[in-house]
């Protein structure tokens, strides 16, 4: 059983097993599916979550995302939405 702690900038995030990322026509928007219903998510949590599919650390992701929002320093704001994820079991500490 994995011990619950704070994340870091330097761990890899990925999605629990049990939701599923997808963009949705008919919501018009990224939702994340599981068996008990749907997450309908704003372009900002989407180009997060989307951004940690590929293995890159939280630090990877806000400099990333710095980029195309012209610099902007995002770091803290990246964290402080991957934590709430966290805690609402979306995505879970890569081993």
């Amino acid at each position: 059983m994995e011990i619950e702690r704070p994340l870091r900038f330097e761990d890899v995030v990925e999605l629990n097993s049990n939701y599923h990322f997808r963009w949705e026509e008919p919501q018009q928007s990224h939702v994340l599916l599981y068996p008990e219903g749907i997450v309908k998510l704003n372009p900002t949590a989407a180009s997060i979550l989307e951004r940690c599919t590929d293995g890159r650390t939280i630090d990877e992701v806000a400099g990333a995302l710095s980029y195309v929002y012209a610099g902007a320093n995002l770091r803290k704001d990246v964290l402080k939405f991957l934590e709430v994820a966290h805690a609402k079991g979306w995505v879970r500490i890569k081993p």
